[in-house]
């Protein structure tokens, strides 16, 4: 059996995994709030390096040998993936129902129809009945959703919207310039990042989303800016270029073992039956 063939076979299906992310990442690089996505791909000598001190098997023993033997056989695989929830970079606009946060790990709550989530995407605009949404008509939920329920409203006369750093929203009294006390952005900060699951439209799914509480004093929000994805296309562009390197290697691999091997093995078998 053509071991070789099976292995060079799973590394190139490893590397369509890693440029399908790449592909992701590259699409979303203008996309507000989003999070750069990565694979970690296992190989012989990162799995060897981690078990080694922990082999039963000495170095340079026969049984040692034989571990070795089989560990390299083994395909190379995805064996782990996980988000870069480093900032972006802020930028200004001129819309004030844009917010952005200026600390990692925090993000906005929004109510779906499959249930709250959590955005880092702070482009915000009011529906007809002037409830705070997101592009996508998902509702902005108040600091004390979980407890009294509600949504955030701007009346149609509020002409001014102010937002202090901690999500504190001030609105305008009708026909003048006083200020009032409106809601309270909902700012969650996740005990766990590597819990957060991508979905959709920018969202994240928290599963024990019932348990978290909004920040008090965040310090992080910032009106009128938004937060660019922090993908770095030019890293990217270099990682696709090395991903389709890797793909034609592994098939000039694939190609070696079938062809030209076999050949080779089929014009010995012949010479010694002749």
């Amino acid at each position: 059996m053509q071991t070789g063939y099976y292995s060079a076979a799973a590394g190139m299906v490893t590397q369509f995994n890693r440029l399908d992310t790449i592909s992701n990442n590259l699409a979303n690089v203008n996309t507000v709030g989003f999070k750069e996505d990565n694979l970690v791909v296992g190989d012989f000598m990162r799995i060897y390096k981690e078990a080694r001190d922990e082999l039963p098997n000495g170095n340079n023993t026969k049984e040692g040998a034989e571990y070795i033997n089989r560990t390299m056989t083994r395909s190379p695989q995805i064996v782990d993936a996980y988000t870069d929830f480093s900032l972006g970079t802020m930028q200004k606009s001129d819309n004030s129902f844009d917010f952005a946060l200026s600390r990692e790990g925090l993000f906005f709550a929004v109510k779906t129809p499959e249930g709250v989530r959590l955005t880092r995407d702070g482009t915000f605009t009011t529906n007809d009945e002037g409830t705070l949404v997101t592009k996508q008509g998902y509702e902005v939920l108040p600091n004390d959703y979980f407890t009294a329920g509600g949504k955030i409203t701007i009346n149609g006369e509020d002409s001014i919207v102010n937002s202090d750093k901690n999500g504190q929203l001030y609105t305008n009294i009708p026909n003048s310039i006083k200020m009032a006390q409106n809601s309270k952005l909902f700012i969650a900060q996740p005990d766990n990042l590597a819990y957060l699951k991508k979905e959709g439209d920018n969202l994240y799914r928290y599963d024990d989303i019932n348990s978290l509480k909004s920040m008090q004093e965040s310090g992080a929000v910032l009106q009128g800016m938004v937060e660019k994805s922090n993908v770095n296309p030019i890293k990217m562009m270099t990682q696709m270029i090395e991903t389709n390197r890797l793909v034609g290697m592994y098939q000039k691999a694939m190609d070696t073992q079938m062809n030209d091997m076999n050949r080779d093995a089929i014009e010995k078998l012949a010479s010694k039956a002749t």
